[in-house]
């Protein structure tokens, strides 16, 4: 697990694993879980939707993003955040 992105509003992070999944992964990703804090929701991309939202993330990357451009692209997948956050 590790976090790649973390700001007031957002936060996402990154498995990597040994499922098999990630094996037939590029690069062996097992998927992302973006957080929205003020919601208190969030949602898990794994497979074919991880590997698309990486390369997203890649190519928006390259454009030096602000934090509320990155926030923007992330706040597209608020409509699909329906697992709430639980902290243990």
């Amino acid at each position: 697990m590790n976090m790649i992105y973390n700001s007031p509003n957002y936060c996402v992070v990154e498995f990597r694993g040994e499922t098999d999944e990630a094996k037939d992964s590029p690069g062996g990703h097992a998927g992302y879980e973006i957080m929205d804090k003020a919601a208190r929701r969030e949602i898990f991309l794994g497979g074919h939707l991880a590997d698309r939202f990486r390369a997203d993330v890649q190519e928006l990357i390259a454009s030096e993003p602000t934090i509320e451009e990155v926030d923007e692209f992330l706040s597209r997948f608020d409509g699909l955040m329906q697992q709430p956050m639980v902290l243990h």
